[in-house]
């Protein structure tokens, strides 16, 4: 999910996607855990995004 995707959301849908993200990382470093996936940079990039959308969702309960 890119940048420009993620502040277009409002607070309730960013949160949304955040416990979706969170659960989708747990079930890929279990599974990698298990057996290696074919591609592990998924783990890479689905880390960065819940990392966007907590800095998101954090500067906009600073503001």
């Amino acid at each position: 999910m890119k940048q420009s995707e993620i502040k277009e959301l409002s607070v309730e849908e960013l949160q949304e996607k955040l416990a979706i993200f969170k659960k989708n990382y747990t079930d890929l470093k279990l599974a990698h855990a298990i057996s290696p996936l074919e591609t592990p940079l998924q783990l890479r990039n689905v880390r960065r995004t819940v990392a966007r959308i907590a800095t998101e969702l954090t500067n906009r309960e600073l503001q």
